[in-house]
């Protein structure tokens, strides 16, 4: 993971204030993956996308995650750490190589596991089952029933409910990181919740919290001695706390 300085990620935390999670995403994994144009980011897997802001996460704010979620049963909050270092590794599943297969009954479905573009495309469907379609249509490479070609668009109306439901079992253990939920179980009531780490959400709420704590170091420096902001942001992070300590003591 290619370092990242103050300047540069306070840049993305500024274009991304008026951005929602679509966009900060983007802004995000340009920083994971500095130099890449948005037609490459695009292009990348969800998984490869999520695994790429798990290995940023990790250069930025270190391995420990701090998790905080509901008791779906009982309500009663709950609060654990999680190690980072499992999360968003290397993709091995059996699509890594190219495009995935199902074959049920009389259909022959090959497909690729969904991109960025791909979900981007389907989230500007309202409907849940539109947006189904829309990835099904972007996302098969070929379609055959009974030996005869079914052209992509026409899937969601022919395609049967088991053959849906494995073609999206083989996406899932093809591009499992594309999709990271924890079983937590509540220490008051015992009940499992389900609860979905969404990467682009819990890495803004960081850099937003760090963004806004180094503008105001900024701020006081600035005032204490006159520097500009490049100046400061220079600094090394030991150097500009032991600066901001000798201003408390003046």
């Amino acid at each position: 993971m290619p370092a990242t300085g103050p300047a540069e990620l306070l840049a993305t935390w500024e274009a991304g204030l008026a951005q929602h999670d679509a966009g900060r995403s983007l802004l995000l994994h340009r920083a994971a993956r500095p130099g890449a144009g948005t037609d490459e980011l695009l292009a990348v897997p969800v998984g490869e996308r999520e695994a790429d802001l798990f290995a940023l996460r990790r250069a930025l704010f270190g391995e420990r995650m701090q998790v905080r979620v509901e008791c779906a049963e009982c309500a009663g909050p709950m609060e654990f750490d999680l190690d980072a270092t499992l999360l968003g590794e290397g993709r091995d599943g059996p699509g890594a190589g190219g495009p995935l297969r199902v074959t049920e009954g009389e259909w022959v479905v090959e497909f690729r596991p969904p991109a960025v573009a791909d979900l981007a495309a389907a989230a500007v469907v309202a409907d849940p089952a539109g947006a189904r379609e829309v990835l099904l249509a972007r996302c098969t490479v070929s379609a055959v029933r009974a030996g005869v070609a079914v052209p992509p668009e026409r899937l969601a109306a022919l395609l049967p409910e088991q053959v849906q439901r494995r073609l999206a079992e083989a996406a899932e253990e093809a591009d499992p990181t594309a999709d990271v939920t924890l079983n937590v179980s509540c220490p008051e009531c015992g009940e499992a919740t389900p609860a979905e780490l969404d990467i682009t959400s819990y890495l803004w709420t960081e850099l937003d919290n760090w963004a806004r704590d180094l503008m105001l170091d900024v701020h006081l420096l600035a005032t204490a001695y006159g520097w500009s902001e490049p100046e400061i942001l220079a600094l090394s992070p030991l150097r500009r706390r032991y600066y901001l300590e000798l201003c408390a003591d003046a």
